[in-house]
């Protein structure tokens, strides 16, 4: 008999197998079991009514949309943060983690101070006709806010293992500085950038603390998916939110499946240029 080279495989399988069932398949589960509970009819009127197809729209078409902005300006952040030395960088660096620590609500409550009308930027942007707080703008802001240190995180290791030999040597041949990044340093950092990317998205998707207090929770215009979920759930519409849930659940899943393939493709081309 064959004995494997780390012992205990079969006790460590077995005590993954179950504490992955307990704490993620069967929610699931039961779940999607509440769902199933529902008629084709509800289902029907549900899903099509302009208000779900409105809040579902914003929910992942904002989350979208701040998880490529945050993959933009934190490739820019940790850049920066990792290549150049500069008085407060140490604290500059606390702060991005800020977003981890500070509660949700807290976090929706002093974006809204800051963004209402009355607040100290909304004062100044109001006069040009720029809208944050109560808007969709709002709700694009809070999901940049709680998505960004996933990218920064992310990317900064890569950055920090990057030796610079590689960058002498395209240098040496002639290559600008943009050139350089954008065909050498980058093609390495697409893997890592793309799952900051996808952290971020599946972080915006789900929230919810930060995003109604700033929202205004306008039904069709800025109105997010989670806060339906939660007002059937205070109407005891258990089914509803669970389809509700379902579909938020199967969306997010395709995105996150979407998103790894590219990255797959990402690492595979990267290695043929290597």
């Amino acid at each position: 008999m064959k004995r494997r080279l780390l012992p205990g495989f079969g006790l460590s399988l077995g005590y993954t197998i179950v504490y992955l069932s307990l704490i993620v398949l069967l929610p699931l589960a039961a779940l999607i079991a509440k769902a199933s509970g529902i008629g084709w009819d509800a289902l029907t009127h549900l899903l099509g009514s302009g208000r779900t197809l409105a809040a579902l729209k914003l929910s992942f078409g904002g989350a979208l949309l701040a998880a490529l902005i945050n993959a933009a300006i934190g490739l820019l952040v940790a850049w920066v943060l990792v290549r150049y030395r500069f008085p407060g960088r140490r604290l500059l660096d606390a702060l991005i983690d800020l977003p981890f620590a500070l509660p949700t609500a807290v976090a929706g409550i002093a974006l809204t101070a800051i963004y209402a009308p009355n607040g100290w930027l909304g004062r100044w942007l109001e006069p040009l006709g720029i809208h944050v707080a109560y808007t969709p703008l709002g709700v694009l802001v809070a999901m940049i806010f709680v998505g960004f240190p996933f990218v920064v995180r992310t990317l900064q290791p890569v950055l920090e293992a990057l030796e610079n030999d590689v960058e002498e040597a395209a240098m040496s041949l002639g290559a600008t500085r943009a050139q350089t990044f954008f065909r050498v340093i980058l093609p390495m950092l697409v893997p890592a950038l793309l799952t900051g990317f996808a952290l971020a998205l599946a972080r915006a998707v789900g929230e919810y603390g930060s995003v109604i207090f700033i929202a205004g929770n306008i039904p069709k215009r800025s109105e997010i998916a989670p806060l339906l979920i939660v007002q059937k759930l205070e109407q005891f519409d258990y089914a509803g939110a669970a389809t509700l849930s379902v579909v938020m659940l199967a969306f997010s899943l395709l995105l996150l499946i979407a998103v790894s393939r590219l990255q797959r493709w990402s690492q595979r081309w990267t290695e043929i240029r290597r």
